[in-house]
């Protein structure tokens, strides 16, 4: 009888020691609590000597089957964040939607160097999508796309989401002038009829659905979830996937992604490479919102430059985080719901650069060519673009035609 200790090998013993300290992290400094200590745990059960939790048919193993493998987890939580959303900012303000698109430039920017590194095609998409700064996509994406590593890509999405006050802060500050960053933009004078909020989520869908069908999963679950809560008869259903719904996804979305991170797979080179890029497609989604800030203010447009750090995905954080620098240099400037705006419209666009990804990648097929990461950068952004552009000119229509309607019933009543 073997009375022996089985002890890990260094790479599972600095696997679980990393496991540990994105427990500590979470409980700690708060980062991302609700994921980052399930991942946590989930790397030292599945990193521990002879774990029988790396066998497929385990406790973590059907998880990632049935919750990831197949994107059911992601999938929910997004009818968890559809139930968060509010649209009614960025309806009443939909010029704005221009922030969301360029809010995705770095998960092409990404894609194109991830390929110049030597990435494969679909591996290279999974890490530009990581500039999404929205996880529930870049586990879609990385699943469908390059399994072997969505443990990486699903830590370094959730992990620059919480570090998105250290990450964007510097850059804002480093592009914009202390002139620019006092710049005030008016209040909005016009309401928003709620038959629109009700009309809106069902509009996504449709114009999602003819730019990119791959995106239909994606945004159909995300404006279910908003559906529920803007019908006015499913209050109780929203409140549940805003609350038991979204705990309980989170949690095993966690620890199943946890499990993917074993010592012999993850510590390699190109983990570092990953975060490293994932990194860069952060920077660039930022900087890139930035600047297109600063085009249409020389241009003239009264607009906030900081206003473009929000058309990321990484809800509501970058929209506070507009508000903070906007106030450090006029005490008086309320930027909150110009930056909410471009914040929900980057949600929007997150969403729907990762279907077209999606479509785009899996028609191209799996190379290495760099000529097709070009093609795939102008032809992504072109749709993104595109269906930000319908979405914003979809609104002023509607918002147009209820003023009509308003004007005609006041006229008929008098």
């Amino acid at each position: 009888m073997n009375w022996g200790l089985y002890l890990p090998s260094p790479g599972e013993a600095a696997m679980i020691a990393f496991g540990l300290a994105l427990i500590g992290f979470a409980v700690r400094k708060g980062y991302e609590p609700l994921l980052l200590l399930p991942i946590g745990l989930g790397m030292v059960l599945v990193n521990l000597p002879l774990s029988p939790m790396r066998e497929a048919h385990s406790f973590l193993g059907l998880l990632y089957q049935y919750g990831i493998s197949n994107e059911l987890f992601p999938l929910l939580i997004f009818v968890a964040i559809g139930a968060m959303l509010d649209f009614k900012p960025l309806l009443e303000r939909p010029w704005l939607v221009v922030f969301g698109a360029a809010g995705q430039v770095g998960i092409f920017g990404a894609l194109l160097a991830a390929l110049i590194a030597g990435f494969p095609l679909f591996e290279a998409a999974s890490i530009g999508v990581i500039g999404t700064a929205d996880g529930p996509t870049s586990i879609v994406v990385a699943s469908r796309l390059a399994p072997r590593i969505v443990g990486s890509v699903t830590l370094a999405a959730y992990s620059y989401m919480a570090l998105v006050p250290l990450i964007q802060p510097p850059i804002m500050r480093l592009m914009t002038t202390r002139r620019e960053r006092a710049v005030r933009m008016p209040a909005s004078e016009t309401g928003v009829p709620p038959v629109l909020l009700k009309i809106f989520p069902y509009t996504i869908i449709l114009i999602s659905a003819m730019l990119s069908p791959l995106s239909i999963p994606l945004i159909g679950t995300l404006m279910f979830g908003n559906i529920l809560a803007t019908s006015g008869a499913t209050e109780s259903l929203a409140a549940s996937a805003r609350n038991t719904l979204a705990s309980l996804v989170t949690l095993f979305l966690g620890i199943a992604v946890g499990s993917t991170m074993r010592a012999d797979i993850f510590l390699q080179t190109e983990t570092l490479l990953i975060f490293g890029l994932g990194l860069l497609a952060f920077i660039v989604s930022t900087a890139f919102g930035v600047g297109m800030g600063k085009i249409l203010h020389a241009l003239g447009v009264r607009v906030n430059p900081l206003i473009g750090a929000a058309g990321l995905s990484s809800f509501p954080m970058s929209a506070r985080l507009v508000q903070q620098l906007g106030r450090e240099e006029d005490k008086g400037n309320f930027l909150l719901m110009h930056a909410v705006s471009a914040n929900v419209s980057g949600q929007i666009g997150s969403v729907l650069a990762g279907g077209v990804l999606l479509d785009l990648c899996i028609r191209t097929g799996d190379t290495t060519g760099v000529s097709e990461g070009l093609s795939i950068l102008a032809g992504g952004m072109g749709k993104v673009l595109l269906g930000l552009v319908m979405i914003g000119l979809t609104v002023q229509v509607m918002k147009g035609v209820s003023r009509m309607r308003g004007k005609s019933g006041a006229e008929g009543g008098t």
